[in-house]
């Protein structure tokens, strides 16, 4: 299937400006990644069920992530409910990306006019500028939203640069400046800054990052020289009354993702500022009790990972699997509380043989109405087939490392430390005394329980599955794309671009669609509430 062939070139300059829907308040999206962010503000609606906001501006710099931007803005183009069957065509491998613009060469030229590829910084400054005047039109009511990238901030990031020189050169530190600048130039009445938790802590030129950036938001003149003097914000939190004034405590700003219905215990910092001359306050998100794993991914095809460093086939996979019948797991857990009950269901036949899946993807796919909104707008009827349900592939010591994990949380009802782990299961690494004994990694194999909420899905599932085990023991898996794009509330109808890795990236670093949709309507309203007509 040619998903990723050059296309034709666009002629923006000859779309006509009323092509572009105009119902709905205009957002400017930066460091736009994939569109978590824009698939929120678009999913938002009134009272008789008309979109609050149109993307006019969102800009990313990944190629890859572009792309995926460029196909939803090309999606979101056609009213809900109403894109074409090609773009469902498309997902199916029965035609090309090339032939589904080809064919609908309007919707692709809007896509293309409002999802840009652009890298923020001084050499685009001018450009930016004049394309967002552009596609404002004069507007005074719309929004500003994104989160520069957040890397640096991480505490990931940081552990892993600490003691690097290059870390406090690290251009992720003041990226924000280039989101500063934008609000400089355009003074918009809201805007909504998203950043990691790990920003709370992290240092620039060994002072408080978040506190240099909270006061740069209330005054852009201080960080920003061509700022006017007169522009001014008042700062708000998501989840708390209180005002940021002074001295601000950054934790004001922090929203736990799982407290607003989102199946994932995601904890990221917002931002609010609402511009100074105008006499209104954002209301707080509502507080909605979140869907577990197994509600959000249950109902996905149930797969078996692959098997890597061999050649893969089902009985190949069994063999490997099959070995930890052999370790005398019992013993080896020397009497924990556990051991029995963790060694009788690790009994191969009744466990593997009868109940693993056969394949390592499928793209069956089955609509089920659950109960919980959020997990309900997810579903679509017109899919054809399900993407990105593929599994990993992993060394048969993985294998036998995640179907015990997995076994051991089924029967404990927590994710097993490396403490736990039977001495011949674990894996040969410098440090995995140091993990058994709690100083670090201690959880290097996480099982994302049933009956909870996941934990954060980050970029790092690009790079490995330990963190992400799928709760099911006989599919001995990490978690497909496709699974951590529900437990992100991205829509099934959303595609990735790009190979695997790519689309674990994208997602893990992406704002969760639905979290997203609540911000849009309390903006929604602080923008009804201003006088002066749109």
């Amino acid at each position: 299937m040619e998903k990723f062939a050059s296309l034709p070139a666009v002629q923006l300059n000859t779309i006509p400006r009323n092509a572009v829907l105009q119902h709905g308040y205009p957002v400017v999206d930066l460091f736009a990644g994939p569109g978590g962010l824009g698939e929120g503000f678009a999913a938002a609606v009134d009272g008789i069920r008309r979109q609050r906001f149109r993307s006019v501006v969102s800009i990313e710099r990944d190629a890859i992530s572009h792309q995926t931007l460029t196909l939803r803005h090309f999606f979101r183009h056609f009213p809900a409910g109403e894109a074409p069957d090609d773009y469902y065509n498309y997902l199916a491998g029965c035609i090309t990306l090339t032939e589904l613009y080809a064919r609908h060469p309007m919707a692709h030229a809007e896509a293309a006019r409002s999802a840009l590829r652009i890298s923020l910084g001084a050499d685009t400054h001018s450009e930016v500028r004049g394309i967002i005047q552009d596609r404002l039109s004069g507007k005074k009511h719309w929004v500003l939203v994104g989160g520069p990238p957040c890397q640096a901030y991480s505490l990931v990031g940081r552990s892993r640069m600490k003691g690097d020189p290059r870390f406090e050169q690290d251009e992720k530190h003041t990226l924000y400046l280039e989101y500063l600048r934008i609000i400089a130039d355009h003074r918009p009445p809201i805007f909504v800054m998203e950043n990691v938790k790990g920003l709370l802590s992290a240092t620039i030129e060994g002072k408080s990052a978040i506190n240099r950036i909270v006061r740069d938001l209330q005054r852009p003149a201080t960080a920003i020289p061509a700022a006017p003097a007169d522009l001014a914000y008042r700062l708000y939190s998501l989840t708390e009354e209180e005002m940021a004034e002074g001295e601000v405590d950054p934790r004001l700003f922090l929203v736990r993702a799982e407290d607003h219905g989102i199946p994932q215990a995601r904890h990221r910092m917002f931002i609010v500022g609402i511009r100074s001359d105008l006499k209104v306050r954002p209301s707080l998100l509502r507080k909605m009790a979140a869907p577990t794993v197994r509600d959000t991914i249950g109902s996905l095809p149930v797969i078996r990972s692959g098997l890597s460093k061999e050649k893969d086939s089902r009985d190949a996979w069994l063999s490997a699997v099959r070995q930890i019948s052999t370790m005398n797991i019992r013993g080896q857990l020397n009497g924990a509380v556990y051991a029995g009950q963790v060694a009788r269901k690790l009994k191969f036949e009744e466990l593997i043989e009868v109940h693993s899946p056969r394949f390592t993807s499928s793209t069956r796919y089955v609509v089920r109405r659950p109960n919980h909104d959020v997990l309900r707008s997810l579903y679509d009827e017109r899919l054809p087939v399900l993407t990105a349900h593929e599994a990993r592939s992993h060394m048969a010591s993985d294998l036998r490392r995640y179907l015990y994990a997995a076994t051991f949380a089924q029967e404990t009802g927590r994710s097993p430390k490396l403490a736990d782990f039977p001495p011949n299961l674990l894996p040969d690494h410098q440090n995995v005394e140091e993990g058994r004994s709690g100083k670090m990694f201690s959880d290097r194999f996480r099982v994302q329980l049933a009956e909870q909420v996941s934990t954060t899905v980050t970029s790092h599932i690009s790079k490995d599955g330990h963190y992400f085990i799928h709760y099911d023991p006989a599919q001995c898996r990490s978690l497909t794309v496709r699974e951590a794009a529900r437990l992100q509330t991205f829509p099934d109808n959303y595609f990735f671009a790009g190979p695997r890795t790519e689309q674990y990236h994208q997602v893990g670093n992406a704002v969760p669609p639905k979290l997203a949709q609540q911000i849009a309507e309390i903006v929604a309203e602080v923008l009804d509430s201003i006088r002066g007509g749109r």
